[in-house]
């Protein structure tokens, strides 16, 4: 009897040895681009810059954010954005090729359409993920490879699969982390916890001020003739109002901010809608 050949659903793997290093300053460039995204923005995505190692592992030493619009079935890329910024980088650093791309949170519906616009950029590129808003209570930062799903020789469709990463600091990158690592705090403040906070410490300085006079003159401190200038001169520049010009100058200030942030907002509202609208014409 005659045998009858099979058609076997298979994946493609990708080359074992693929892992990738990434450098402190990428990260700090996706999280600052996080927190100046869009407010209608729900990620950030952009392009990780960088080159291949000897051994096959991919170093990614610079990033971009790339305007995007994105919905359940379909994504926007800003394409003359993102090859300008390309141009900009590689004259200043003309060795750093595009390795893959980054997005902000997890891998989702539309990153494999993204995915496959960075594929034409570059063979095999690497998409980082980093959880800019700490859901597990630290930073997850993950590297993936797109790896294919194929029936006999058709490629039916493609899946993430994850790689080695690793922290890779040089240097002068070891002393800039090992200043800002002392600042690190669990939560950024919002506006008006940072002026609590300011207010705070103002009236915590006022108060010293305070029971320093109160000192010199009941005679418990010596007096210092260059902190008594300071303060009577810092005394003399405050302006002298009344309770009521105080309080009308103090409103009619805050009605001019309210006003700079409703023209701010109707002019950001004005750039998304025209950018949308040239992201569409250049897809039409």
């Amino acid at each position: 009897m005659a045998t009858t050949g099979q058609t076997v659903l298979q994946y493609v793997p990708s080359p074992a040895s693929v892992s990738a290093k990434v450098h402190p300053i990428v990260i700090f460039n996706i999280c600052d681009c996080y927190v100046r995204r869009p407010d209608q923005a729900e990620r950030v995505i952009g392009t990780l810059l960088g080159s291949v190692l000897p051994d096959g592992t991919v170093d990614i030493r610079n990033s971009y954010a790339v305007p995007h619009n994105e919905s359940s079935d379909q994504v926007a890329l800003d394409i003359d954005y993102h090859q300008n910024m390309l141009t900009s980088h590689q004259k200043v650093n003309p060795k750093e090729v595009i390795v893959g791309w980054f997005s902000t949170g997890g891998v989702i519906g539309g990153s494999a359409l993204i995915h496959e616009f960075y594929s034409r950029e570059v063979n095999n590129p690497i998409h980082l993920t980093v959880d800019t808003e700490f859901r597990t209570g630290n930073a997850s930062i993950k590297a993936f490879v797109s790896v294919g799903l194929s029936l006999g020789d058709q490629q039916l469709a493609a899946q993430f699969q994850e790689i080695a990463l690793f922290l890779c600091m040089v240097e002068a990158e070891q002393i800039g982390f090992d200043v800002l690592k002392p600042t690190i705090v669990h939560k950024l403040p919002n506006d008006l916890e940072g002026m609590e906070a300011t207010t705070e410490r103002l009236l915590a300085l006022i108060d010293d001020v305070y029971k320093y006079v109160d000192n010199v003159v009941e005679g418990r401190s010596a007096p210092d003739n260059k902190i008594g200038r300071f303060l009577s001169d810092t005394i003399a520049a405050l302006p002298k109002l009344s309770p009521n010009a105080f309080d009308k100058l103090v409103n009619d200030n805050l009605q001019d901010q309210l006003l700079l942030l409703y023209l701010s907002s109707i002019t950001r509202t004005q750039l998304s809608l025209a950018e949308k609208l040239n992201t569409a014409a250049q897809i039409i």
